[in-house]
């Protein structure tokens, strides 16, 4: 792990539309599915995967998360404030970029999670990034390991485990909402509202997007219906590891 990323970009600035009225006054991450809220449950990977700081970006009721980050001891957090306007994924990234550093560093959705196979996911990850080759390597999962997943496929894997779309292909894979990233992609970006689809269509391009199935469960909660199931699933996964 001594070439792992020590830095994480935690993606926690969305309204959470879907998911009123709980989030009529709570934001999103901070729902909780099986007694932990859904940004602790990447937290916690993270401090796992030995990560060290980590920055979230806030902009719906920010105080919030602020302030329930605050009680973290790992890894350190770095509050990257959009209240003045959102800025999608990449673009949080690009605000972010001069907290998180020259090195590749991990990206998590505050809103899915994952229960680990045998290895950590994370450990997983970092163990088969490779600099020279990649741009973006992301974590994903198949359909009959997900729960919670209403859309079609994301990504198509080749064999030498570089992406392609999958537009909705049934052999695809589903985006897992974790990847690494090297900064080197948003060299000369402006900070402005841009969605990292942008930056996979421009990997797949030169040929360095590349992709991992996850190893366990994956769990995604959109809509308050979707806390049981995802609770459920969660009671399974640990069940299957103890």
């Amino acid at each position: 792990m001594s070439g792992a990323p020590k830095t994480a970009m935690v993606l926690a600035a969305g309204l959470g539309v879907r998911m009123r009225p709980i989030t009529d006054t709570l934001p999103k991450p901070l729902v909780k599915v099986a007694g932990k809220a859904l940004l602790d449950w990447g937290l916690d990977s993270l401090a796992a995967a030995s990560v060290e700081k980590a920055v979230v970006n806030v902009h719906y009721l920010p105080d919030q998360i602020v302030a329930h980050v605050a009680a973290r001891p790992v890894p350190e957090i770095v509050i990257s404030d959009e209240r003045e306007g959102l800025l999608d994924s990449a673009g949080g990234i690009v605000k972010a970029l001069p907290a998180l550093g020259g090195e590749p560093f991990f990206v998590l959705n505050a809103d899915t999670f994952w229960i680990d196979g045998p290895e950590p996911n994370l450990r997983r990850l970092a163990a088969q990034w490779d600099s020279e080759r990649m741009d973006i390597l992301l974590l994903l999962s198949a359909l009959e390991n997900a729960t919670g997943h209403s859309g079609g496929t994301d990504f198509l894997l080749a064999a030498d485990g570089r992406l392609a779309r999958a537009a909705g292909a049934p052999s695809g894979l589903i985006y897992a909402g974790a990847g690494i990233l090297h900064p080197r992609i948003f060299a000369g970006v402006p900070v402005a509202k841009t969605s990292l689809n942008r930056y996979f269509d421009q990997a797949i391009a030169a040929g360095r997007l590349f992709g991992m199935p996850l190893s366990g469960s994956w769990i995604t909660v959109g809509t308050p219906d979707a806390i049981q199931p995802a609770e459920a699933a969660v009671a399974r996964a640990l069940g299957r590891s103890e």
